[in-house]
């Protein structure tokens, strides 16, 4: 799909532009395309449910244009035709007078070769209420009984379009026609559970200056400027040397995770200052590390630094995120550096005289913190949370999570839309600060680093699952040979990817 997303107030207004274009059969053509394609391989009915407002005139048009490719079409419907908007009653006078018919309730016995979703689409931001949540339950439950698709118009029922979030029942669909352009709620949040496939067809529009687009998915295009194969003329000073500061007692492991991955990502070398008494002299699964006390790694020459995996909160630990706040190079900030970072108002007053820039990567409990707000308020609203942070803070953010959202100082979004639920384990995220780092040690601007090292992390979490690995049992430290060889492929010293 497109990678522009729009919230509902945007794409209200987009219509409103073209309110003399017929968008509404536009729309109901395209659903009717799939739909004939979706319901093609069983010999059954088709169940449509029509809302009270335009969704419900996209269903109508569905319905109309089905019925006269000869399919048989159930289509239930509540409300007063009287109480239709215009152009919602227009479809339903166009669908009435070729020869449809309504029904007030859903056949419950009736079996299915697919069900269609046109009850509220975008315009429904709390629970379902009365028949509607009924009718919902009901879609769901016949879906599921007969094994048959179910389509959802421009956006699930129940599904909030711009935040992802379910406040009430919400229609399950295998397929959503998105219309006009991307939803930021389908992608994130709750939005990936309720959507199954998504296309989008623009109905003939295209965005442009006038009214643009609130934000945007994550592609490469993001980044492919600095997707350059490497000179053969090279050694390891090019590529930079990355810093991880962490690995406290009976923590090192969050920091040799991030080590390894910015090895592997690239870095020419990769110290770790450890905070540990007992550390290690070397990393034997990982021998190319340069192990160090974290005063000592501090003083070393670095071209990017991250802290935070594996840090702990003691006394040291707040010293040692202070000194590194004052280092000239970029930072990446994770775990228990935004742990600290959230309670001490100092250390919040160190970024704002920094130069070099710093970048967030907090789950949603840390930006909570971070916020001094509940989690539930984070996830109610994820790209609102992103961008608080991101203005707060003046850092590049990536609030992680099902549709990781990447917000910037300048007020720019992105949602990723790679990544798998195999990803929800202990460690992802250190790895995934690894890697940032190390492309910062390579002279990647802060803003496409952080957009390639989410986008690359899921994609390598998602070629393991392709791959037989996982998604139950996935492992972060499985992520980083991945991620190396995708990355590698998208470089263009690999295999076409």
């Amino acid at each position: 799909m497109t990678t522009e997303l729009c919230f509902s107030e945007t794409l209200r207004h987009i219509e409103s532009a073209h309110r003399h274009e017929p968008l509404m059969q536009r729309a109901g053509a395209a659903a009717a395309q799939w739909a004939a394609t979706l319901a093609s391989e069983r010999d059954l009915p088709i169940l449509v449910l029509a809302g009270p407002g335009n969704n419900g005139g996209d269903a109508f048009e569905a319905a109309r244009l089905l019925r006269e490719r000869f399919f048989e079409v159930f289509l239930a419907f509540t409300a007063e035709p009287g109480n239709l908007p215009p152009d919602a009653a227009a479809a339903y006078q166009r669908y009435s007078a070729a020869g449809g018919r309504t029904l007030a309730t859903i056949p419950d016995e009736q079996r299915w070769s697919l069900i269609i979703d046109g009850l509220f689409g975008i315009g429904l931001t709390r629970a379902p209420e009365g028949i509607y949540a009924e009718w919902i339950t009901s879609a769901n439950r016949q879906a599921s009984r007969d094994n048959c698709p179910l389509l959802a118009l421009d956006c699930p029922s129940g599904l909030n379009a711009d935040t992802g979030q379910t406040p009430g029942t919400c229609i399950a669909a295998t397929h959503t026609i998105t219309f006009i352009s991307g939803k930021p709620g389908l992608l994130t949040s709750d939005g990936p559970d309720h959507c199954g496939e998504i296309r989008l067809e623009r109905l003939g529009l295209a965005l442009d200056g006038k009214i643009p687009a609130d934000g945007q998915v994550i592609s490469r295009a993001d980044f492919a400027a600095y997707l350059k194969p490497r000179q053969r003329n090279s050694h390891k000073g090019v590529f930079g040397s990355a810093g991880i500061l962490g690995g406290s007692k009976s923590m090192l492991g969050a920091a040799l995770l991030a080590g390894r991955a910015a090895l592997k990502m690239g870095s020419g070398l990769v110290y770790l200052g450890l905070l540990d008494p007992e550390l290690p002299t070397v990393d034997l699964y990982q021998p190319e590390l340069m192990l160090r006390r974290a005063d000592t790694l501090l003083q070393s020459d670095l071209r990017a630094l991250a802290c935070g995996p594996g840090l702990g909160r003691s006394g040291e630990a707040i010293r040692l995120l202070d000194q590194a706040l004052k280092a000239p190079v970029p930072v990446v900030l994770d775990a228990d550096a935004l742990n600290i970072l959230a309670t001490d108002g100092r250390l919040e007053g160190n970024l704002y005289n920094r130069v070099a820039p710093v970048i967030l990567t907090p789950h949603p409990a840390e930006a909570a913190r971070l916020l001094a707000c509940t989690i539930r308020e984070v996830q109610t609203d994820r790209i609102r949370a992103a961008r608080e942070l991101a203005k707060r803070y003046r850092c590049e953010v990536a609030l992680k999570g099902c549709g990781t959202v990447i917000a910037t100082v300048d007020g720019a979004w992105w949602i990723n839309t790679t990544g798998n639920p195999g990803m929800a384990t202990a460690g992802m995220g250190d790895v995934l600060t690894g890697m940032i780092t190390a492309l910062l040690a390579q002279n990647w601007p802060a803003v496409p680093a952080l957009l390639a090292a989410v986008h690359l992390h899921g994609a390598a979490a998602d070629r393991l699952v392709a791959e037989g690995n996982g998604p139950i049992g996935l492992v972060a430290g499985e992520v980083i040979d991945a991620a190396r060889q995708v990355f590698n492929e998208w470089a263009g010293t690999g295999k076409a990817y």
